[in-house]
């Protein structure tokens, strides 16, 4: 006998499509009223038992209801109240999933906080929140951090998770209006960025806003009975939180990792049998490097990624992986019962989806799978929620087809902005678009070419250069050697401007590739592509040596400090030069 299935009929999905009050506030208690399958299993946890075995732990919609207002009691007797900003800086996984549900049910505002975030960086961005209250795994800690910056507003509580799990819910009552019902415009979350470019900006969510985009998945997102995701997301992100508001509405059977590395993800990915797995590129990286995961993504047919694009020779590997239904080519544009029952295609399909706390969602959608062409750092064309995208000039202006300027989009699932900051939020806003921050091509057909975010453009004595582009060559044609790198920009001699370096991950296999060799294999391999030479590798032998921020985005900033006086002699070359 077949277990039940989660998934939502689709006439429940047809009706979240047509739902005015539906949103980033309330999804679980949408999924709770009408999918007449909410007590069947669905969300999934994981953990190694004694005999290192991978277990599973199925959590319905009902589970979570109940543990969402097993929680949103210990707030509301502590005095949480709708507008408050709380603090939630716990481990990975579903836990700060249950906070958010809890503090949202309250009209409370959840500021989340990834816990790979260094505490003095996590403590001066919730006293920029403002946050009346911090949940935490070790509260221990933060007090002490606390206590020594003076400066600093404390909160009213800083208390250990484990309290709030180990709460009696007879012993705390609930408003008398409970669950929470949002307006369109009041925000629901407080999302933080990478930090990639300096201090973690706080970004709104808004409860209508953040649903804006993702109507369309309730009828054309890939929900069959044997459909299954793997979120691999950091679900304290706005990419987490979205697959998993869209696996909720939809029913879909979902594990919710708390690790992303390979030696943690492989085994869950073969005891699971995803037949979809969402990611930031840093797990892409390491599931493409050496032997491939054969078992674990055997019945994958869909890679999904967001945030910074990937590069193609760690995709074209992965879509080596899994089978494909004939008919499968968008997953957010396929037509329920648009599969055929013919046998299934070799290989996998990966998009590639440039989006960002900011945008709401993946805006622009690049699909590749075994049979597809290379074409370098091409992002597709936009979603249907975007209502337009341009590439602008300084002044603002639509520059004319090819030319390269700043990204910039119209569309309602863009952020109100930044938490307390309305000058910083104007400064993304030029005539009525959203800047990305990025800088980007559009060509006759309308597709768009990410070549670098606007910080990270090198400005050379011949004028600018674009580190992705560089990147995606090494990686791709450069591959037996390069795992992974990134490009930056130092000082050269007066006069000069920038001279482009590679910080380079060599692949495990190599036997200690020297800088020399790097250095040649990369410029003949750029050379070929029509792009500027390097003028120096770095080898990255230790971790240190390729600083990646608290979603695995390499700190680029770090790079440029570190190697800001490589050729300008002004101070001692740095020890970590191979």
């Amino acid at each position: 006998m077949t277990n039940p299935s989660p998934i939502a009929p689709l006439a429940v999905r047809q009706q979240f499509m047509a739902d005015p009050t539906l949103g980033a506030g309330n999804f679980l208690q949408r999924a709770l009223e009408a999918n007449p399958h909410n007590a069947v299993p669905y969300a999934f946890t994981h953990q190694t038992d004694h005999r290192g075995e991978v277990v599973l732990r199925g959590h319905s919609v009902r589970d979570l209801a109940a543990l969402r207002d097993r929680y949103a009691r210990w707030y509301w007797a502590n005095g949480v109240k709708p507008g408050d900003p709380v603090g939630v800086y716990v481990g990975e996984g579903l836990e700060p999933l249950l906070h958010f549900l809890a503090l949202t049910a309250l009209g409370a505002i959840p500021a989340m906080v990834n816990d790979a975030m260094p505490e003095r960086t996590a403590i001066r961005y919730l006293d920029h929140v403002g946050v009346v209250g911090l949940v935490t795994d070790d509260p221990t800690r933060l007090a002490a951090a606390y206590r020594g910056h003076a400066n600093l507003r404390r909160p009213r509580f800083i208390i250990p998770a484990a309290e709030i799990r180990a709460y009696d819910p007879q012993d705390g009552g609930l408003p008398e209006v409970y669950p929470y019902e949002h307006t369109a415009d009041e925000v629901v979350a407080l999302i933080h960025s990478s930090g990639t470019t300096g201090t973690p900006k706080s970004t709104m969510l808004a409860h209508r806003q953040f649903w804006a985009g993702k109507e369309p998945r309730m009828e054309r997102f890939p929900a069959e009975s044997y459909d299954k995701l793997m979120s691999l997301m950091p679900h304290t992100h706005a990419g987490g939180l979205s697959y998993f508001l869209t696996a909720t509405l939809l029913g879909l059977p979902t594990v919710v990792m708390s690790d992303w590395r390979r030696a943690v993800v492989e085994p869950v990915m073969e005891a699971f049998q995803p037949t979809m797995v969402a990611s930031f590129p840093r797990t892409f990286v390491e599931l493409a490097t050496g032997e491939l995961p054969v078992r674990g993504a055997a019945k994958v047919h869909s890679w999904f990624n967001t945030g910074d694009g990937a590069h193609y020779g760690h995709i074209r590997r992965l879509v080596e992986l899994g089978e494909r239904p004939v008919g499968l080519i968008k997953p957010w544009l396929l037509p329920r019962g648009g599969q055929t029952q013919e046998a299934p295609l070799p290989g996998s399909q990966f998009i590639d989806g440039l989006g960002s706390s900011e945008m709401g969602m993946a805006l622009f959608g690049q699909v590749t799978t075994p049979e597809s062409p290379r074409n370098d750092r091409c992002v597709g064309k936009p979603t249907e929620v975007v209502l337009e995208a341009a590439v602008l000039d300084a002044d603002g202006e639509v520059a004319p087809v090819g030319a390269v300027g700043l990204l910039a989009v119209k569309t309602p699932s863009r952020t109100p902005g930044y938490w307390n900051d309305p000058k910083l939020t104007s400064s993304f806003e030029l005539r009525g678009y959203w800047l990305t921050g990025d800088v980007a091509r559009q060509d006759e057909e309308g597709n768009f070419y990410h070549l670098d975010r606007t910080v990270d453009v090198m400005d050379t004595e011949a004028g600018p250069v674009y580190s992705l582009l560089a990147e995606e060559v090494l990686v791709a044609d450069c591959g037996e050697t390069v795992q992974d790198c990134a490009v930056v920009g130092v000082p050269g001699a007066h006069g000069e401007g920038h001279r482009p370096i590679a910080v380079v991950r060599p692949q495990p296999v190599v036997a200690e590739p020297t800088a020399e060799a790097l250095l040649e294999q990369a410029n003949a391999a750029l050379a070929a592509a029509g792009l500027p030479e390097l003028a120096h590798v770095v080898v990255a032998r230790e971790a240190a040596d390729f600083p990646t921020g608290v979603t695995g985005k390499v700190l680029k900033r770090e790079l440029r400090t570190r190697w800001a006086t490589l050729f300008t002699g002004s101070a001692e070359e740095p020890a970590a030069v191979r």
